[in-house]
């Protein structure tokens, strides 16, 4: 599988952005798919996963009400929209996807095989 994700880009706080995961070589059934971020010199950290039945979504405390993950299979593609984007929610965001990612593990990094390259959100105050 490979994945790419785009969208990111310069916003106001208070902006909304789509970000996208298009997935690759194979189709994301099965696969449970998550966004993690990294801030500058800050550590890669969980923002929000879909199970890989599609009928759970999760989320990072401080993006719930904010983000929303959702998913086109015909597209077989992940979206990321957030809205009320805050400038602590500037980071790299990178999508990922696993076939072995259970609910204990849907924060873990290491539960997923494939990662895309990150896109950019840059919030400004």
């Amino acid at each position: 599988v490979q994945l790419q994700a785009f969208g990111g880009g310069l916003v106001q706080a208070g902006d909304s952005l789509r970000l996208s995961c298009v997935a690759s070589g194979r189709t994301l059934s099965g696969y449970a798919v998550a966004w993690f971020r990294q801030a500058p010199g800050k550590e890669r950290e969980f923002v929000a996963a879909r199970s890989r039945s599609g009928g759970y979504t999760y989320y990072e405390e401080s993006v719930k009400g904010r983000f929303t993950i959702s998913a086109d299979n015909a597209k077989n593609t992940t979206y990321l929209q957030m809205n009320g984007l805050k400038p602590e929610d500037t980071a790299v965001y990178y999508c990922a996807a696993g076939r072995g990612v259970i609910t204990s593990s849907t924060r873990n990094s290491e539960a997923y095989d494939y990662w895309g390259k990150g896109t950019l959100v840059t919030v400004s105050s």
